[in-house]
């Protein structure tokens, strides 16, 4: 269904697009009448989620620069620049939780290139399409889980710490160029992968929540929708919590 939110025709990059949250920005912004590139390290599922949408993909490494730096000129010749970035990819499923004196320096190491660098390299290379658009928006993707300080977890947490940080800074040194920088931290969201790591996966955390059930993905993509869209032309710099009230008991 076609949402009449000032996005027919925008240009978006979705980062992490292969699947789960990444591929339900993709088909948001899709229904929204945006010209979506679906952007993975995994090409061929970033492929099945265009083919899905009836967008364009690309394979990325989003800590490597070279690899950020081909996929804007990728973006530029086959969209002709860029209006919205949406920073989801990121190393989350399967990562093992670990007291924090445990947890291997490799797989730290490995979060922070792909969780922190990663956003900062995709976001450079960007730039300057946005800038030659006349500004437009950028959506880093964290977790409420900054909020929470989930044990066992402190790789993961400390990386989308790390991403609203970064947010602020861009906001600040990129506002004088019209382009808004801003962050959502969603709750536990239903998708394959919580699916695949937990058998009770629809009730996880639901009694610490204000809204007795957890997000699915529609949930964590509308706000997306409104960061893009001409509604939130002056917001920058923020960070909105999507987690159905589990931050607030």
């Amino acid at each position: 269904m076609m949402r009449d939110l000032g996005l027919k025709d925008a240009r978006v990059l979705v980062t992490g697009a292969a699947g789960g949250l990444g591929r339900g920005f993709a088909q948001a912004f899709a229904d929204a009448g945006a010209r979506v590139m679906a952007a993975d390290l995994n090409a061929d599922g970033a492929a099945e989620t265009a083919d899905i949408i009836g967008g364009l993909s690309a394979e990325v490494n989003v800590a490597q620069s070279d690899s950020c730096r081909a996929l804007a000129q990728t973006v530029q010749d086959q969209m002709g620049g860029l209006d919205v970035v949406v920073n989801n990819a990121a190393i989350y499923a399967g990562l093992e939780r670990r007291p924090f004196e445990e947890i291997d320096e490799d797989v730290w190491d490995r979060v922070m290139q792909v969780n922190v660098k990663g956003v900062w390299q995709v976001t450079r290379a960007m730039a300057p399409l946005l800038r030659d658009a006349g500004g437009g928006s950028v959506i880093n993707v964290a977790s409420a889980t900054v909020f929470s300080g989930s044990p066992q977890w402190m790789h993961y947490v400390a990386s989308k710490g790390a991403v609203i940080a970064m947010t602020r800074v861009m906001a600040k040194e990129m506002g004088g160029d019209n382009i808004r920088v801003n962050v959502i931290a969603p709750g536990f969201t239903l998708t394959e992968a919580s699916y695949g790591q937990m058998a009770d996966a629809k009730n996880y955390g639901v009694d610490r929540a204000s809204l007795k059930r957890n997000a699915e993905v529609d949930d964590i993509t509308g706000g997306a929708l409104y960061l893009a869209s001409p509604l939130s032309a002056f917001t920058t710099g923020q960070t909105l919590i999507i987690d159905g009230g589990k931050q607030f008991i």
